[in-house]
């Protein structure tokens, strides 16, 4: 009855497009061996190629660059993390000075990927008098594109990184048609989101395919790199399966029937962060924390009347089950499955781990805050400048409580020191923050000014320097590759307590890249998504 009376501006989703689909289908496969065949098979493998990372007899500098970059490519190193960390050891002290441009380039890259302080000034040579890149290095295709995926770990003040970029991009559309299959395959992907920038578990599924085309292809490693990732997506498959029964059986979907239906794009979105098999647990409540977070985002931003979303970010803020009262009906089912499904997370921790507990609260409060501040920006028809916005949108593009929320149950690693860290909202997560917000923005803009919607980037951008949409957007996406900067800073020479965090906040970025790159994904996941999906969740690799 109450709501007969507000008149409701609320955007029409595309419904779920997977159905019971991962709780009742099973993937077919052409392997006819056993489980227990395929782990043994594995481990045999791993054994065979941990002795080659660990061959102190192998003085080949480029082999073993090839060797460490083909095992990352394919998504295995975690499985020889002690072993590739001691050979990039060995390799920064490397002499590189009468190598050429791809062993250079590879290994810059190898290094600054690991956080190592190696000087960009390694390229001049490959400058003629006046400055430009040599004219006789666009004849070396791979030596090009060895360039290119380096020079995307620039950070400001890194003028020849973007001398590179501009350049390597130049050169290697025109070359594309004249390359054999797997290179220009690499290529093209490459062109399409450079390695720094591309989710990790689905360009390992592109690069077995090509890897297998090469001719100096290592046979062990491309059937490891089959099983491994076989194995890993039954896995994924049985955690999606659990999710979308607690999803079904949550029900809340059909109380708030406006908001959009994603549970499988939300688990699709945290096993671009964390796809390893230890990480189970944080995949499992995760999921389950960024589906919520979803239904949330719909409430405040499409539905909910001010003085609703005034209740409801006051209710979250007491944490308290007998806050429901306050609330209108249509939100009391979902404020109790908020605050259970949180209390879940909580049963599922070790005595030691409880303390996580209050920065996920604390974290999803501020959510809260941050998704009313735009309500009433909205409300109120302001359209704020740029910084202020990003003040506010930053907070609430899920980044700075995705960064809390991933550290909980994910072991060890997750110290009251990172989570103290993490709340301090440093550069690297401000960044990301950043980075989400603005292509979020550029991507869901004209869908948005359909209705009352709060001003996005693009707007504000607009108003302030009086431009066109265009122009926004471009300088806006000039601001994507500043935060990008930040990113590879912060990521270079890191304290030992937050290398885990770090390698998870790049991986939230690559999300984001994969998801709104072009269009709001997310959003429309008839798009981009479902074939990723269909890649990482539905299709296993031939073996």
């Amino acid at each position: 009855m109450e709501d007969a009376l507000v008149v409701r501006q609320c955007a029409v989703y595309h419904p779920n497009i997977w159905g019971d689909y991962f709780v009742t289908e099973h993937p077919t496969s052409n392997q006819s061996q056993s489980e227990a065949w395929m782990t043994e098979r594995a481990e045999q493998l791993r054994k065979e190629i941990r002795s080659i990372l660990q061959d102190e007899n192998n003085t080949d500098l480029l082999q073993t660059m090839n060797l460490i970059d083909t095992v990352q490519l394919l998504g295995l190193d975690y499985h020889f993390v002690d072993e590739i960390n001691k050979a990039l050891g060995h390799l920064y002290d490397a002499d590189m000075s009468n190598h050429g441009l791809y062993e250079v380039a590879l290994h810059f890259r190898l290094l600054r990927q690991k956080g190592y302080q190696i000087s960009s000034d390694v390229f001049n040579k490959f400058k003629d008098e006046e400055g430009r890149f040599k004219t006789e290095l666009t004849s070396d295709a791979k030596g090009i594109l060895s360039l290119y995926n380096a020079a995307y770990l620039g950070v400001h003040g890194e003028t020849i990184l973007d001398e590179a970029i501009a350049f390597t991009r130049e050169q290697l559309t025109p070359m594309l048609k004249d390359l054999s299959p797997p290179l220009a395959k690499f290529v093209s992907l490459c062109l399409e989101t450079p390695l720094r920038r591309n989710i990790k578990r689905l360009f390992a599924r592109h690069f077995i395919s090509i890897y297998q085309e090469e001719p100096t292809r290592n046979e062990a490693i491309l059937e490891l790199a089959k099983l491994d990732f076989n194995m890993l997506q039954s896995l994924h498959r049985q955690e999606l399966k659990k999710i979308c029964e607690w999803w079904k059986d949550l029900g809340i979907n059909k109380s708030l029937s406006f908001a959009r239906d994603r549970a499988v794009e939300s688990y699709y979105w945290i096993l671009g962060v964390v796809y390893e098999p230890d990480y189970s647990r944080t995949r499992m409540m995760m999921a389950k924390l960024i589906t919520l977070t979803s239904i949330l985002d719909d409430i405040y931003d499409d539905y909910s009347t001010l003085e609703e979303s005034q209740q409801l970010t006051y209710a979250i803020k007491r944490w308290d089950p007998s806050s429901v009262d306050q609330l209108p009906i249509y939100l009391k089912d979902f404020y109790l499955k908020l605050l259970s499904t949180v209390k879940e997370f909580e049963k599922e921790l070790a005595p030691q781990e409880k303390f996580q507990m209050f920065y996920l609260k604390e974290a999803v409060k501020s959510q809260a805050k941050a998704y009313f501040e735009e309500s009433k920006w909205r409300d109120e028809r302001r359209v704020p400048t740029v910084e202020e916005h990003l003040r506010v949108s930053a907070m609430s593009s899920c980044h700075p409580m995705f960064h809390t929320a991933v550290l909980v149950g994910i072991g060890k690693v997750a110290t009251k020191e990172l989570f103290e860290w993490v709340a301090t909202f440093p550069d690297i997560i401000k960044a990301s923050s950043v980075i989400g917000r603005i292509m979020n923005d550029i991507t869901s803009y004209e869908r948005e000014e359909k209705r009352e919607h709060v001003a996005s980037t693009v707007h504000c951008y607009m108003k302030e320097h009086g431009t066109s949409t265009e122009v926004a957007c471009e300088k806006l996406q000039v601001l994507v590759e500043d935060a990008w900067k930040v990113i590879n800073k912060e990521c270079l020479d890191p304290t030992t307590f937050l290398i885990p965090l770090l390698e998870i906040s790049l991986n939230f970025t690559r999300i984001v890249e994969n998801t709104y790159k072009y269009i709001d994904a997310y959003t429309d996941p008839t798009t981009s998504m479902r074939e990723c999906i269909n890649l990482l969740l539905v299709q296993p690799v031939p073996l």
